[in-house]
């Protein structure tokens, strides 16, 4: 047919600066995933005073907005006619106007609490905004670096490493820094610290991409919401997004208990970070080890393993928090081998997904595809916060703006139950999903070997 898109493969094996440069988009979208999950709640309820269960509305909301946004922004991004480039423009823009948007969010008033409470609100709405047009077009570019399987997980591989990366230095850094600077600068000079590691990684993914293979792939005429609907009615997609989101769920809510089981539940303020390494590091050695399992047994069944770690490290972490600081620090570890597969294998999936989509339609809608995943997963990782902060509202947590308010015993119950039975049940209920996914390698190419004939 004329004018219809027959796929064609751009490289079999992406050069390594790709690879690499492609990847260091994860130092932005790592830190800001991350450092509001793990330091915007305590702020809100141990710095302004803010209510838990407000604070948790507060830090819910604005990330909310991208699951409006982020398919719309998939859409603009879809039909970009840009000299340099459809996604590329949009990491440079967006990027840095995410990294200044962050820099100003702890800078408001911290009294009165109210006047804190909305300032944080607008900067934290203004960062989700430029961070759904930085991170969908990002997450776009894998299906039209390559059409070929196994080097979407290479590439996805090379990406989780440096988001792991990314998110062990900004988010075990980022309570160091708070704590050096006291009560007045703490906060702020954490804005700016990852202001800057934001501006970085968008940099450096919009200069490593601009020697990068892009296939050339036809817009869609359909109308957004004919394109969401058509998405809505992908299974495959349907299952993987339930999945990862549900996941995405849980990971969020155990960041966000980090800071309070390490400084209430154990009694040591430092141990927020010493957790945090071990969620994270494991990341930078199994990466690989993941990507060698699901080259022998596939995306969906190392997906499903790494989820069952995952779970299992999560329901761990409540007999460590009775054992000692040392059993709890190694549950978080299994937790973070989890966690690894659970970024890789799924992110490695959702390329599949799309390109089979525009190998039987011909037309891309992968912006689209992708901007409903990223804005999922925002809701997701907005979600987590919000679910932690009702749980700690349930058991009694009282605010204050010195973090030196005595918790109840049932305050301390909630934080311990928040951080491993909760994110433990969610993994679980991820699992119904995942075993309904059917994409393997054969259909991928498959589809794509029809089409092209």
């Amino acid at each position: 047919m004329p004018g219809r898109y027959r796929p064609v493969m751009v490289t079999t094996q992406l050069p390594g600066s790709v690879r690499r440069g492609y990847a260091l988009g994860g130092v932005a979208t790592g830190s800001f995933g991350t450092v509001p999950g793990l330091l915007l709640l305590p702020y809100l309820t141990d710095r302004l005073g803010v209510a838990a269960g407000l604070a948790g509305l507060v830090v819910f909301l604005p990330k909310a907005w991208d699951v409006i946004l982020n398919p719309i922004a998939g859409r603009i991004s879809d039909r970009s006619t840009n000299p340099g480039g459809r996604r590329r423009p949009f990491l440079l823009r967006a990027g840095l106007a995410l990294a200044i948007s962050f820099a100003l969010l702890f800078m408001g008033p911290t009294s009165p609490t109210g006047l804190g409470a909305a300032w944080v609100v607008v900067l934290f709405l203004a960062c989700a905004t430029a961070y759904a047009f930085f991170q969908v077009p990002y997450v776009a570019m894998p299906a039209e670096l390559t059409d070929d399987y196994d080097e979407r997980t290479r590439l996805m591989s090379w990406r989780v490493a440096i988001l792991a990366l990314a998110i062990l230095v900004s988010g075990g850094l980022s309570p160091m820094v708070r704590d050096a600077l006291g009560p007045e600068w703490g906060y702020r000079g954490v804005g700016m610290f990852v202001g800057l590691l934001i501006a970085l990684g968008a940099l450096g993914a919009w200069w490593g991409t601009r020697a990068a293979p892009m296939r050339d792939v036809a817009a869609s005429t359909a109308s957004l919401g004919e394109q969401l609907r058509i998405v809505a009615r992908a299974k495959d997609f349907r299952t993987l997004l339930m999945a990862y989101v549900l996941q995405a769920l849980a990971t969020a809510a155990m960041l966000a208990g980090v800071d309070y089981v390490a400084r209430a539940r154990m009694g040591s303020p430092g141990l927020s970070s010493i957790l945090f390494v071990c969620f994270v590091a494991p990341a930078l050695v199994v990466t690989p080890l993941w990507q060698r399992v699901g080259h022998r047994v596939g995306k969906r069944t190392g997906f499903l393993i790494a989820s069952l770690a995952l779970g299992g490290g999560a329901l761990a972490t409540l007999l460590g928090m009775q054992l000692g600081s040392t059993t709890l620090a190694a549950a978080v570890a299994v937790v973070g081998v989890g966690y690894a597969g659970t970024q890789m294998f799924p992110l490695a999936m959702l390329p599949d997904v799309a390109a089979v989509d525009a190998a039987r339609t011909g037309e891309n809608r992968t912006g689209v595809y992708t901007g409903v995943w990223t804005a999922a997963e925002t809701f997701g990782m907005a979600l987590g916060p919000f679910a932690y902060a009702g749980v700690l509202a349930a058991g009694g947590y009282v605010s204050s703006t010195d973090g030196l308010a005595h918790q109840p015993e049932s305050a301390l119950t909630a934080m311990g139950l928040g951080f491993s039975v909760l994110p433990a049940l969610l993994v679980a209920v991820s699992l119904l999903f995942l075993l309904r996914y059917r994409l393997d390698a054969a259909a991928v190419e498959s589809s794509v070997a029809q089409e092209d004939r």
